[in-house]
């Protein structure tokens, strides 16, 4: 991996509904086809060096959506177990899903338990799923664990007791969909990350402009807060 590549790139996937009003299509057909292009983006990601991704798929704020739109996510969910995440998983990808999973539906949490399991000895890439993910409560969560341990909270203990352990913090987040703002996504993680944001919807985002922006990203001077 060249040193300017990026080893960590978080995405916002966002402007399914919106790329589906465009077209004049239902705003469900958004969702398929994002779902679509996570699956093209993973491996483009891959090809490209990143060795973890972390996608933005549903947050804790979704669940307060449409109790039709809700329900289709949950099955494209489940399709996206079937499909996207076993290709995934037959081609050697470490794969984890961190969130509010207990608001899932039973068999969604046992087949994502199995997924992780499957890979858990894979290394060469890994993909990270924020699925019924809010940042916020990530760190209360983790600062709970502590309490009821009775550990100290610093960084360190912090980290290691979010959903997120083991991730390295993000070199890039970017932001599809033209809205700049991180929406309650990896707040503790994203503290040093290079923020990009583009105007092109989720949907039709490519890997063409995923390499454009690591391209950028090699041209950034990163100094940390110094």
């Amino acid at each position: 991996m060249n040193k300017k590549t990026p080893q960590c790139v978080g995405i916002i996937m966002d402007g399914n509904r919106r790329w589906a009003k465009e077209k004049n299509l239902p705003s469900l057909e958004g969702h398929k086809k994002g779902l679509g292009n996570f699956d093209t983006v993973a491996h483009a990601a891959r090809e490209l060096g990143v060795k973890h991704f972390v996608v933005y798929m549903l947050s804790t704020e979704n669940w307060n959506r449409a109790e039709t739109e809700v329900s289709y996510l949950m099955e494209l969910f489940q399709t996206a177990i079937n499909d996207a995440f076993n290709r995934l998983k037959q081609e050697g990808t470490r794969l984890h899903f961190i969130g509010d999973l207990s608001r899932f539906p039973v068999d969604i949490q046992k087949n994502l338990k199995k997924l992780e399991d499957e890979t858990k000895e894979y290394d060469d890439f890994h993909v990270w799923i924020c699925a019924s993910y809010g940042g916020r409560l990530e760190i209360i969560e983790a600062v709970k664990k502590l309490t009821d341990k009775g550990q100290a909270v610093t960084e360190e203990s912090l980290k290691e007791n979010m959903w997120s352990a083991g991730m390295p913090d993000p070199d890039i987040i970017i932001r599809t969909g033209g809205e700049k703002r991180l929406s309650n996504f990896l707040l503790w993680q994203s503290a040093y990350a290079e923020l990009f944001f583009t105007d092109t919807y989720w949907p039709a985002f490519t890997k063409e402009e995923l390499q454009d922006i690591l391209e950028q990203y090699a041209q950034r001077d990163r100094r940390y807060g110094k």
